[in-house]
């Protein structure tokens, strides 16, 4: 991802959830994910994909077991 699509897609989901801390980190090349963070937290990766021409962007965001809160039994 480039910087002004960075900067388009931060602006959108800044505006989507309401939360102006969301910031996107630019990958060291064009061609690896984005970096999105909440304040300083680390949240996911954001991917670009360009399908029959069209572009669009996917966010992949892990949750690791131990940060849910505890399951009912």
């Amino acid at each position: 991802m480039n910087h002004n699509e960075i900067t388009r897609v931060q602006d959108y989901l800044r505006q989507t959830f309401g939360n102006p801390e969301i910031n996107l980190k630019a990958p060291e090349k064009d061609t690896l994910p984005a970096e999105f963070y909440i304040n300083d937290e680390f949240i996911g990766v954001i991917y670009r994909d360009v399908d029959e021409g069209e572009v669009s962007y996917a966010l992949n965001m892990s949750i690791l077991e131990e940060d849910l809160p505890p399951g009912v039994l």
